[in-house]
């Protein structure tokens, strides 16, 4: 039987999301990659950034991942869609369709511009807001050489919204993969801070441990 969200899980998730979370500052940026996940308002907030002028061009990247295995569309096909109906044009739109995880999102993108002729010097991601401190440490290690910046939806852990079991599954299952990517050499290492750590260790011993690696 798995254990309640109760209020010392959504007290450890917490921890986690204060470390996870990492966003700012910006500066004017060559591309704003949006990585694709089941989370439309990553779409929307990359729209914004678009209009406010920090980068002249949008990809959107994912193909289907762990939550968006069923959808009949790609993770890009239905961002893009999102992005042109706030206003991106086409022209300033690249959809990048076959990316299964972050460093995919990274390199499958990384990849799609160098075919295009496309030169990135620097670049802003734009992610769930906890997910921005792994996106930032999988680009510098997967895409070295570009000055990499991070950007997330303005929502606090309180306002996240939808499946909370799943929002709490899915940062345990984050904040692990900063270990253990790091020591796969998939992302630069990250100190976990160890607050951060234990929070994970307990949520995972009470069943929180669907994405957890194995």
């Amino acid at each position: 039987m798995e254990s309640p969200v109760d209020a010392r899980a959504r007290e450890l998730a917490r921890i986690i999301w204060d470390h996870l979370v990492l966003s700012g500052p910006l500066f004017k940026a060559d591309v704003i990659l949006a990585l694709g996940c089941h989370d439309t308002r990553v779409a929307v907030h990359a729209a914004r950034l678009w209009h406010e002028g920090w980068a002249p061009l949008v990809v959107v990247s994912g193909g289907r991942g762990k939550i968006t295995s069923s959808w009949d569309e790609t993770e890009a096909r239905v961002f893009g869609r999102v992005v042109r109906e706030h206003g991106v044009p086409g022209r300033a739109l690249l959809l990048e369709e076959t990316a299964a995880n972050t460093g995919e999102n990274v390199t499958a993108t990384r990849r799609l511009l160098g075919e295009r002729g496309v030169a990135v010097g620097s670049g802003i991601l734009v992610a769930k807001p906890y997910m921005t401190r792994r996106a930032l440490a999988t680009a510098r290690r997967q895409w070295p050489g570009v000055r990499w910046a991070a950007s997330a939806p303005e929502i606090g852990f309180d306002a996240f919204g939808g499946d909370e079991r799943q929002f709490i599954e899915l940062m345990v299952g984050d904040l692990q993969r900063m270990v253990v990517y790091a020591d796969r050499g998939f992302q630069v290492p990250v100190p976990v801070p160890a607050a951060a750590w234990a929070a994970y260790e307990e949520l995972a011993r009470l069943g929180f441990d669907r994405h957890v690696i194995r």
